[in-house]
């Protein structure tokens, strides 16, 4: 057995189709982890659906609604970038959910994986780049809300700069954001983070790694959370179709390795979400992710710390 839990749902599937979003890839990864012995099915655990006034602890409420209603503007339809559907409004109600109970049970067992989640681009009152709702926003206000934790810090590796999380937790001093992304790629907008380390295209593993590490020092420098929510996206991959990093296999995992031991030597408890993932070759996004997972086990296994927490 996994020394944590794994948290999907079979709804995390938005039903895209040829999407360039390849959204059967939370139950290709979950089947691949069967398979291949990494995870038994006592591994897993499903969320229960999210009430929505837990979402509106992060949105607005006339655009959680609007969701639920199927009253989305066609611009706001574009903007998400993707068909709108009753599945689809589920599968990210569903994520939401997820992302919530994985911070939960990371407080418990110091790490938990969600095979969902990091949908970054969700603000407060709308969505755009296939991101309806933020589930980091809401997963932190509930557990904020429940007294769960004070402070949280969201480590967002995606290839994207996480705009619309940066946008919710503006000026809030309760949550500290780091975004490292390449500059030169979407959103055009770009709400500034507590730190924003903005790569050039074709940045390459050695660079990457440096810089990451530069910004993580100084981000547990000037802050203390109670839980990071790691960003896990597998778009920095140099083969990803709407990324423009050089990073090798290799270079993820050293990224992972260092952002979740981080959280282990300081004693963080971290929940890991999914986010972005485009490899030309979908079997490339996949065992990317896997490998995220694997770092996971191994350093919660060779590591003896276990979180301290002061609500």
């Amino acid at each position: 057995m996994l020394p944590f839990r794994l948290v999907y749902h079979e709804g995390y599937d938005l039903n895209l189709g040829g999407h360039v979003f390849p959204s059967r890839k939370y139950r290709w990864l979950r089947d691949r982890m069967l398979q291949t012995g990494f995870a038994g099915e006592d591994d897993f655990v499903a969320p229960n659906p999210i009430p929505e006034a837990d979402l509106m602890l992060a949105h607005d409420a006339a655009w959680v609604r609007k969701l639920r209603d199927g009253a989305l503007s066609y611009s706001e339809i574009l903007r998400l970038e993707i068909p709108y559907s009753r599945r689809m409004v589920d599968g990210f109600f569903l994520a939401a959910a997820g992302t919530t109970l994985a911070a939960r049970l990371a407080l418990d067992q110091s790490v938990c994986y969600h095979l969902g989640g990091g949908f970054h681009h969700a603000f407060a009152g709308r969505g755009e780049g296939f991101c309806a709702i933020n589930d980091m926003a809401v997963a932190i206000r509930v557990l904020e809300r429940d007294a769960l934790i004070r402070r949280a810090m969201v480590v967002d590796c995606d290839v994207h700069h996480g705009n619309g999380t940066a946008s919710i937790f503006a000026r809030d001093p309760s949550v500290f954001t780091l975004s490292i992304h390449q500059l030169d790629n979407y959103p055009a907008e770009k709400p500034p983070s507590d730190v924003d380390i903005d790569l050039d295209t074709g940045t390459g593993d050695w660079e990457y790694l440096e810089r990451l590490r530069a910004g993580l020092t100084d981000a547990l420098a000037r802050f203390s959370p109670d839980l990071m929510i790691y960003v896990a996206g597998a778009d920095p991959y140099r083969d990803d179709q709407l990324g423009g990093l050089d990073l090798t296999f290799q270079g993820l995992e050293a990224r992972d390795r260092q952002v979740i031991g981080t959280a282990l030597q300081r004693r963080i408890p971290v929940a890991i979400v999914l986010a972005g993932g485009y490899a030309r070759n979908v079997e490339d996004t996949i065992a990317i992710h896997a490998a995220t997972a694997a770092v996971a086990r191994d350093l919660l296994r060779s590591h003896s710390a276990r979180p301290v927490h002061v609500p």
